[in-house]
């Protein structure tokens, strides 16, 4: 927190450095931090008047004072008020003030819970105040989220302060509020944080309530004039037109063993006709696990490589995956002339150093790797196009580093984690979308099983019994190493189980604390097919392709998400045997997991999952957040409010348009120094 604004709301150094734990780092970021809940210290109730459960504030005179040790250390006082009615008071943590305050004789006001206790009702740990000079509240009580050491009454000033200093003020248009019919910012913020007694909580709790509806409508305007900005900009940008005259991918598509379906033939259309513009090219390529997305990257890569001396550089979120797309690209490469070099962060600091160089002299032309391609020291001599796969999976700040690489450059984002309606028309709104919507045809159904973990061996025996019908199968598991608190089997100890199980069978491991060349000598055996079973983490979970692989066992599904669930399947049905993938669940079951599960075994369709993924989880995952810091959605609900979503579509280009200084303003104050995240 800035000086200036410690000293504008009176804060001192160690309130501040709470605050900013909370990442309250201005006097508008305080006026936005919402209570969770209320208290109601507006009235006081007879206490012959209350119910068991309520939450309520009393007043009464101490009639009796004790201290009792069994069954442990504690206070009980017991107030009586003036229609008689007595109510227990205790405490299992008190101080000297606390019996002085309760004192008997003395008049106190109580706030608690009513629950029922062994000598009649009383309130645990309930708030005390002397109604001496105590006038009641004229509103609700906020209780705010805070941190320890950071207590209510001072989180409470600071935020008055900072409602007293922050400009308020209406930045809209008159216009278009009184179109919207919501009520002013300034007196949505103030009754959020200072509701009449007359509001209820559950009116207070509901998002449909107006004040929320505001502040849901600013943000989501905030994010969609950010959005638009950043498309305006970039077709603005000036990026070198990438020309295609097919010699290329003529040949390669003259050796592979498969023709395109007519989705990637429609997609690979809309790319090429993108990268031949001057505006650079920002588009997502999605489609379900197996539709054949890295073809389509692997075809786009030599329209850039057409040109004469332009880099191609493709990142990928782990090694494993980024190491199949070098082995792939290889593959489908080499016998083009095309010389394919590798980047990740386990290199060896010679090869490392060797393929910095050529990368910057542009002796390399096409370059796979991790996050290592946007390290700093990573120079590219003339990179024309970047292609991110799993883009989800990075942080907002890493992939803007990577885009700034090379100046304006054309860009493809792929995802197998399809975008939902509603993601799409919000954190998506900059992109390009081309949708890879039919799987190529010789994919077969995959069945789904939910099998409890007591059933295990009935799975071993179905694993034997598929192998010996000369098929493969992973066996996944969630965790490397024993957790005391998650208690889940480790890969490893799978890997020694199965082996004594399935003496018959020659059973592999691999898992993320392996040597890559280690991952990868087993790998290639698995894909050779001399490994019966792939005993694995979820480094599999992308980009893995074994056709002779129909079966597929994920141990603790009930602890993985649903994209990663979907994602692990679909490393089984890519051949012409039926496929099946058995879900491994410990009882007993949350109801996430139920829900999670319940949705895996029910759908295939990755659209179907993605968005009722949404609905569970909600946006974070698809959108890299939790690493980047980004500006998630503090207020609005994506599948509750889309027609404020919609409304915020609809004025966004009038206010670019027509309105400049209000669409500088409102970014301001709504995102800060944030806006640029949302470009990437």
């Amino acid at each position: 927190m800035q000086p200036e604004t410690r000293q504008l709301l009176k804060i001192t150094d160690t309130t501040a450095k709470k605050l900013e734990k909370l990442q309250l780092h201005s006097a508008w970021d305080l006026a936005l931090h919402l209570p969770l809940r209320y208290e109601d210290e507006t009235q006081i109730v007879p206490i012959a008047g209350v119910n068991v459960g309520d939450v309520c504030q009393v007043e009464g005179t101490v009639i009796y004072q004790e201290i009792q040790f069994k069954p442990r250390k504690q206070l009980i006082a017991r107030i009586q008020d003036n229609s008689g009615a007595m109510l227990n008071l205790r405490f299992i943590h008190f101080y000297a003030s606390h019996q002085k305050q309760l004192a008997q004789g003395q008049t106190v006001r109580a706030l608690g819970e009513i629950k029922r206790g062994y000598f009649g009702d009383e309130m645990i740990h309930p708030k005390i105040k002397s109604p001496e000079n105590n006038k009641l509240a004229q509103s609700l009580t906020p209780i705010y989220p805070t941190t320890n050491g950071l207590n209510q009454p001072t989180l409470r000033k600071a935020i008055q302060a900072a409602l007293e200093t922050v400009n308020l003020q209406e930045i809209l248009p008159e216009k278009i509020l009184q179109n919207l019919k919501l009520p002013s910012l300034a007196h949505s913020l103030r009754t959020l944080h200072h509701p009449p007694p007359e509001l209820s909580m559950n009116t207070l709790a509901n998002g449909a309530f107006p004040a929320w509806q505001r502040l849901k409508f600013d943000e989501l305007l905030a994010q969609q004039l950010s959005m638009r900005l950043a498309r305006q900009r970039r077709r603005n940008g000036t990026a070198k037109p990438l020309i295609s005259n097919n010699y290329l991918s003529k040949q390669l598509l003259d050796i592979l063993p498969f023709r395109l379906t007519a989705a990637q033939e429609r997609v690979c259309a809309e790319i090429q006709a993108d990268l031949a513009k001057t505006v650079p090219m920002h588009r997502l390529l999605q489609g379900d696990v197996g539709s054949g997305k890295t073809i389509v990257a692997a075809l786009t890569a030599l329209v850039a490589l057409e040109n004469e001396g332009v880099q191609v550089a493709l990142m990928a979120p782990t090694e494993i995956l980024a190491e199949q797309h070098f082995i792939k690209f290889k593959q489908w490469f080499e016998p083009l002339g095309i010389n394919v070099a590798w980047l990740s962060g386990s290199l060896k600091k010679k090869e490392k150093d060797q393929a910095k160089i050529a990368l910057a002299d542009g002796r390399i032309r096409l370059a796979v790797g991790t996050h290592a391609l946007f390290q700093d020291d990573v120079l590219f001599d003339n990179l024309g196009l970047v292609i991110v796969d799993e883009q989800h999976r990075f942080g907002v700040a890493q992939r803007l580093a990577f885009k700034n690489k090379g100046q304006d450059v054309h860009q493809l984002m792929m995802s197998a984690t399809p975008i939902p309606r509603t993601l799409a028309m919000s954190f998506f709104a900059d992109l390009d979308v081309s949708s890879i919507d039919e799987l190529p045809p010789n994919r077969t159904p995959i069945k789904t099983k939910l099998v409890n973990h007591l059933r295990r061996a009935e799975v071993e025996g179905f694993v034997l019994n598929t192998c010996q019908q000369g098929q493969q199968a992973y066996w996944v598991c969630p965790l490397i190493e024993e957790s005391e608190t998650l208690q889940l089997q480790t890969a490893t100890e799978t890997w020694q189980n199965l082996q004594a199980a399935l003496p018959d069978l020659k059973i592999g491991l691999v898992h993320g604390r392996m040597k890559p060349a280690e991952k990868a000598a087993v790998m290639a055996e698995f894909v050779s097919g001399s490994l019966n079973v792939l005993v694995a983490t979820t480094v599999i979970e992308v980009g893995v392709d074994v056709p002779n692989a129909s079966l597929m066992v994920i141990e603790h599904a009930e602890r993985m998400g649903l994209a990663q669930l979907h994602q692990l399947r679909g490393r089984v049905g890519r051949g012409a045997a039926a496929s099946t993938c058995v879900l491994l669940f410990a009882e007993p079951l949350g109801q996430i997991s139920k829900a999670r599960l319940k949705v895996i075994y029910e759908h295939t369709d990755g659209f179907e999952i993605a968005r009722q993924d949404l609905e569970i989880r909600g946006p974070g995952e698809f959108l890299g957040a939790r690493q980047s810091g980004a500006p998630m959605l503090r207020f609005a609900d994506l599948q509750t409010d889309v027609p404020l979503l919609e409304k915020a579509r609809e004025i966004a280009p009038i206010l670019i348009a027509d309105y400049p200084d209000v669409v500088e303003r409102h970014l301001e104050r709504w995102l800060g120094s944030k806006e640029g995240f949302l470009a990437a």
